[in-house]
């Protein structure tokens, strides 16, 4: 529990019990991580229930409710983690907008809503929690962004989500190379199919086969990857899209 206590996290987009972000939460307060995150048409009665088993951990834990389509979202994060906790030096940005759409209904407004949520509060809050470390003088800070796996092959039906998510990887390797002066490491992580919210009956059936491991992804797989890069042992890691896609085949 002590490897990595007194950091304090930002993880954004842990709305239910079974989602990727509530992993992530879970595993970083496990390796003693306080925790601040965000989410957005969660159940109240299970946002304070899972709160106090983040508390039960020996950590401390804060929440709030945010739109990240709101062009503030980075600010005020920001800004309301560090008047509960303090100055963060993990940054996790895991929530994301995804609707189905094709050529045949692409149009801006759902362009702009990926945008939104996808890349612009992604980006500034990248940047903001990197002015935010460098002010305060830290020493090591990790950003961790979420992707698709929109590099390895086509995501047909989504075509605002794999251009949004896309922009994230190319953002990452840049950042990555701007940041590490500060000591702030940058990478993404792209989990594959993963058996969280989204996924039914008929979506675990058509994706099984294509696991050789003969498993779904888990969110507790994706959290095992975020809890290794945002730790000590990771700081000669930077600039990459990690795929941690148990073997998924595509196809």
């Amino acid at each position: 529990m002590s490897k990595m206590q007194h950091k304090i996290a930002i993880i954004t987009g842990a709305s239910h019990p079974r989602d990727i972000g509530t992993a992530i939460c879970r595993r970083l307060a496990a390796d003693g991580v306080s925790i601040f995150f965000t989410h957005w048409h969660a159940d109240r009665n299970w946002i304070g229930e899972f709160k106090q088993e983040i508390l039960s951990m020996g950590v401390s834990c804060e929440e709030m409710t945010f739109d990240l389509s709101d062009s503030q979202a980075a600010q005020t994060i920001l800004q309301t983690a560090v008047e509960q906790l303090g100055v963060p030096s993990i940054l996790v940005n895991n929530a994301a907008h995804s609707a189905q759409d094709g050529y045949l209904v692409l149009d801006a407004q759902t362009l702009d809503e990926h945008y939104a949520v996808n890349m612009r509060s992604t980006f500034l809050l990248c940047v903001e929690f990197a002015r935010l470390f460098e002010k305060a003088n830290l020493i090591s800070g990790r950003i961790i962004n979420m992707t698709s796996g929109q590099d390895l092959g086509p995501m047909m039906g989504e075509l605002a989500y794999v251009a949004t998510k896309g922009a994230i990887s190319a953002f990452t390797r840049s950042l990555a190379q701007e940041l590490a002066p500060l000591g702030i490491t940058v990478n993404a992580v792209n989990p594959g199919p993963t058996d969280s919210t989204w996924m039914n009956d008929e979506i675990r059936g058509y994706l099984l086969p294509k696991f050789p491991k003969g498993r779904l992804g888990t969110p507790e797989d994706v959290a095992k990857v975020i809890g290794f890069l945002a730790s000590d042992e990771a700081t000669w890691i930077t600039g990459q899209i990690i795929h941690s896609e148990g073997g998924f085949l595509r196809g």
